[in-house]
């Protein structure tokens, strides 16, 4: 294989096969060193519905090689539309068209999770120095002084230059490093449901947007995914939820009785919904060490967030850019360069998982408040919304800023 920039080869391994792992993957690789990717599950594959990348995301997807093809997958959206679940009112819209493209250089998409997950596996599959090895979950890991190694459940230990864990957030990787337990339960459940485009009514069919409908206490969001083929409906209700369920069916009969009270168009999209499961959603606290020697932690293993802010991905996609610059390097400075990729990554990480704690305050106030947000909301100019966005939907200065190699 050829160094690259790194001026020294080394070996990998990448714990995690999701979409953050998968990117930093490719991002390492591009540096010169070849990587091996341990997914804990049977096959590589993605579950979830639609997923939102902003223009920092793109912009990381182009240093990957995948801007293009993902431009030519997703859909683009025009607004980010705010509405009102009790009264049907339009609140305001945030615009993603021409001058908030200009500001921020790309446009606003969502795509199928599984279309992203994908795009980056082939990529993958196809770049010679990455390897791909399903079925090995991880327990935890050992380094010394040259080296990391992943421990697996069957007692095997996966050897190279270094780890990082993509796992998520139940990371095995990030048990042993950081040692925080168990996610926190935010007291949310979202209900998840993908609709035909056909039984969408026409008027509701028609809008490239992201559509909340803010109500007391929950809120719907919906948008086109998959080329505009079907609706992706996720409906958030504060239930005081306590247990981590995951991918749990729920009858739509359920789902319908907990946006009862809201308006009858988000009644109406509701009731559209079949095949309901609900997650009750968890993060956890941004903590300051991301890593220990040779060992570095990645996207949700590192910061997971609640979706609120739909930056989740985003944020791990700027992680694996990042590394993967920091890294063309020789072995012995990845140490280093782990703590400077710690040291860039957190604060901004940190705002942005305790902005989507504080969201709801957005969508789920009634009565005066929900009144005086939306008057708040209502005044406020297009460039004064992409103010409030900018710090998120920016490319951050670090991926703007090239990174020397070393060596």
């Amino acid at each position: 294989m050829t160094a690259g920039h790194a001026g020294e080869a080394a070996r990998i391994i990448v714990v995690g096969g999701g979409i953050g792992g998968l990117a930093a993957a490719l991002s390492v690789a591009s540096a010169g060193h070849e990587v091996l990717v341990l997914e804990r599950a049977e096959r590589f594959a993605e579950i979830g519905a639609g997923i939102q990348i902003a223009p920092n995301g793109i912009h990381a997807l182009d240093e990957l090689g995948l801007g293009a093809t993902v431009r030519a997958t997703a859909m683009q959206m025009d607004e980010l539309r705010f509405m009102d679940g009790l009264s049907d009112q339009h609140v305001t819209s945030l615009p993603l068209t021409d001058s908030y493209q200009q500001r921020f250089g790309s446009p606003y998409l969502v795509v199928h999770r599984a279309e992203l997950h994908q795009l980056l596996l082939d990529a993958c599959s196809a770049a010679p120095d990455v390897q791909l090895r399903s079925d090995c979950a991880a327990t935890g890991y050992e380094q010394g002084a040259t080296g990391a190694a992943v421990v697996l459940s069957t007692g095997e230990r996966v050897r190279g230059a270094a780890v990082i864990g993509a796992d998520g957030i139940h990371s095995a990787i990030r048990r042993q490093l950081v040692g925080d337990g168990d996610p926190r339960v935010s007291g949310l459940t979202v209900y998840r449901s993908m609709v035909a485009m056909e039984q969408v009514p026409d008027d509701l069919r028609r809008l490239r947007s992201v559509c909340w409908w803010a109500g007391p206490g929950r809120h719907l969001v919906h948008y086109p995914i998959a080329g505009g083929r079907y609706l992706n409906l996720a409906a958030s209700r504060e239930n005081g939820v306590t247990e981590p369920l995951a991918a749990v069916p729920v009858p739509a009969e359920f789902v319908q009785a907990e946006f009862a009270l809201m308006s009858e168009t988000v009644r109406r999209l509701i009731a559209l919904g079949d095949g309901w499961k609900s997650w009750a959603l968890l993060d956890r606290d941004p903590v300051d060490t991301w890593a220990e020697g040779r060992v570095a932690l990645l996207g949700d293993a590192a910061h997971p967030m609640l979706h609120y802010t739909a930056q989740g991905a985003c944020q791990a996609l700027e992680d694996a850019v990042l590394l993967g610059r920091l890294l063309r390097c020789p072995s012995d400075h990845f140490a280093q360069r782990f703590q400077e990729y710690t040291a860039e990554r957190r604060q901004r990480t940190a705002r942005i998982q305790l902005a989507a704690r504080e969201s709801t305050r957005l969508w789920h106030p009634h009565g005066a408040e929900a009144e005086a947000r939306n008057a708040m909301l209502a005044a406020m100019s297009a460039e004064q919304l992409h103010d409030h966005v900018a710090w998120m939907h920016d490319v951050p200065d670090s991926l703007v800023t090239q990174v020397a190699s070393v060596g």
